[in-house]
């Protein structure tokens, strides 16, 4: 992967806002679009879900999941060159007492701060969506395998 695949996957990963998410209930697939922040250190994305929703049911510790984050789409662009990464880890869900859910909820309110209202309701929950792997998509033809240790080296970019 060149640097500029490096920068482009952080770009897409800090610039983009809404994360297509796939989890598995009850045997069933079930999928959900959620807002989400980063982890400081880009080896998760965090989430904010109510337990009302389909989709907490799948956001169990240790569950997997896969998702998709990808541009915007216009219609002046062909789709098939639209860049998208497609995701996939271990469900992490935090609670208040967990030490890492103050940099998790810091995260995710810096980026969505009107969250402070939900993130006090007793049915809401933050998750750590750690990232494990997936592929970067930069167009037709044009598809990159991503890696644990990749996300991880993200923030020295």
């Amino acid at each position: 992967m060149t640097p500029e695949d490096r920068s482009r996957l952080k770009g897409l990963l800090a610039g983009q806002r809404l994360l297509a998410l796939g989890v598995v209930v009850d045997r069933e697939a079930v999928v959900g679009l959620l807002p989400y922040a980063p982890a400081p250190d880009f080896t998760a994305l965090v989430v904010q879900a109510s337990r009302l929703a389909p989709h907490a049911e799948g956001l169990k510790a240790g569950a997997r999941w896969s998702g998709v984050v990808h541009e915007p789409d216009s219609p002046d662009a062909d789709p098939l060159q639209i860049a998208r990464l497609v995701l996939e880890g271990e469900v992490d869900p935090l609670s208040g007492s967990d030490s890492r859910f103050e940099a998790a909820a810091r995260a995710y309110l810096s980026r969505f701060p009107g969250a402070a209202r939900t993130l006090s309701l007793p049915d809401f929950k933050l998750y750590r969506l750690q990232l494990d792997g997936g592929r970067m998509i930069l167009g037709f033809g044009r598809a990159l395998n991503l890696s644990k240790s990749l996300f991880s080296n993200l923030e020295l970019l």
